[in-house]
């Protein structure tokens, strides 16, 4: 593990402030110690430009003189070291009294006034299934007795998703038909999903390309990672059910999935590594996917949520309510280095903009399990919400939030977005 990603400097500094006012709010996801990534335009006929999130702003990076281009994937495929070049001229010329003020003010739009999309081209997605908790729990529900299959304390399970339809924060969808299998001799019959989930994942950026035949080695496999966002890989359970044997999941899985706009880097991160620990007794990986610097830093401290909101809460002006919270820090059993170098052993190619699932989230109590799968026990009783609603799965109208955000002692803390989607009817055949 290179370290550069370790490194503090005058970028995390907590009394750093901005000349742009609303990034100093202590509740801002988008303080000068953050400075994510993504990708605006102002209407449906722009071109997408690359824009810093900073308070409730983004800063244009080519209306400031940064970029002369617009293509994120080339910013990402350009490597750390531009990365962190890039960085340290923003947060210079955001700080309050940098003489940059007076020519980026007019580089600035208000958040609120432009489109969000994608936060780069996604060319591949493959989605992993780090979530040790929630593998166990899951697992028990088909297989009491052995809920972790031998396999996975030795490898990151994995399967390559579709990435045509990842789609942008805000972006709602169609409820998913499929085939469904009932219970007995009835022959399966397509139809809409009645078992449509939501899965609390993190996404994973890769940045700087690896070449064809090459491993990426685990000390160098935080140099090919740009950074991390809020994903949610929306699950039909029950087409999940009848279809995952023998090669796994599809319609079940790749019909929509869902990411934020802003990739946090691993720069913003630094502050906020923990060290990653396996269960005492659990065997120790093989040599390619350990090193001490994984296991003294390769792990991330940041709180997630599930905010679900109701089409009723909606019509009554409610916000939506909490439905579990967890951590990544907690929840993974792989780091996301471990991931990237076991991705890439068999000489498999990762490109600028690919992106990596870690897989449900969930925490080691009940109540912080990322899936309702998990919340109602395979659906075998409901989760009570304050309005007096019930749910074993998702209905038409709901909407679900994913929000992320790291909080250390003598830090700002620093946020992902929002990551939101709507659940419509299935369309008419």
């Amino acid at each position: 593990m290179a370290n550069e990603h370790l490194a503090l400097d005058a970028t995390h500094d907590p009394q750093r402030l901005s000349w742009v006012e609303s990034a100093n709010s202590a509740d801002t996801e988008f303080p000068i110690q953050n400075l994510p990534f993504g990708r605006f335009r102002a209407g449906a006929q722009e071109p997408w430009r690359i824009g810093v999130a900073i308070g409730n702003q983004v800063l244009d990076l080519q209306a400031a003189g940064l970029l002369d281009h617009g293509d994120m994937n080339r910013l990402m495929a350009a490597g750390p070291q531009t990365r962190r070049r890039l960085r340290q001229a923003l947060s210079q010329g955001l700080t309050a009294g940098a003489p940059q003020a007076a020519t980026w003010r007019d580089a600035l739009v208000a958040m609120d006034s432009v489109e969000l999309g994608l936060p780069c081209r996604i060319g591949d997605y493959t989605d992993f299934y780090v979530g040790i908790h929630h593998a166990t729990a899951v697992g028990r529900l088909f297989r009491p007795d052995n809920p972790l299959l031998p396999n996975y304390r030795w490898v990151p399970i994995g399967y390559h998703g579709r990435a045509s339809t990842v789609l942008a924060s805000g972006t709602p969808f169609h409820r998913p038909r499929g085939q469904v299998k009932p219970a007995g001799d009835a022959p399966p019959a397509l139809a809409p999903s009645s078992r449509l989930d939501l899965e609390l994942e993190l996404g994973i950026f890769i940045g700087t390309p690896n070449a064809l035949g090459e491993p990426v080695p685990l000390a160098e496999a935080e140099d090919h990672v740009f950074g991390l966002a809020l994903f949610n890989d929306w699950s039909a359970r029950d087409f999940q059910a009848w279809e995952y044997q023998p090669l796994g999941p599809f319609l079940a899985k790749n019909f929509a999935s869902t990411v934020s706009p802003w990739i946090v880097t691993l720069d913003a991160l630094a502050p906020f590594r923990r060290a990653f620990e396996r269960p005492a007794g659990d065997p120790q990986p093989l040599p390619y996917l350990d090193s001490a610097a994984n296991q003294a830093s390769g792990a991330f401290d940041i709180a997630l949520e599930v905010v679900l909101q109701t089409a009723t809460m909606r019509a009554a002006g409610q916000a939506g309510e909490t439905i579990s919270r967890s951590n990544y820090a907690d929840a993974a059993y792989w780091t996301l280095a471990q991931l990237v170098t076991h991705h890439s052993v068999n000489g498999c190619a990762l490109a600028a903009g690919d992106l990596l699932g870690t897989g449900t989230l969930s925490g080691p109590q009940p109540e912080q399990a990322g899936s309702l799968l998990e919340l109602t026990g395979g659906g075998q009783r409901q989760i009570a919400l304050a309005n007096g609603e019930q749910r074993r799965f998702l209905e038409d109208g709901d909407a679900i939030a994913l929000r992320g955000r790291c909080e250390r002692a003598g830090f700002r803390s620093i946020g992902f977005g929002t990551c939101v989607a709507t659940v419509l009817p299935a369309r008419p055949l």
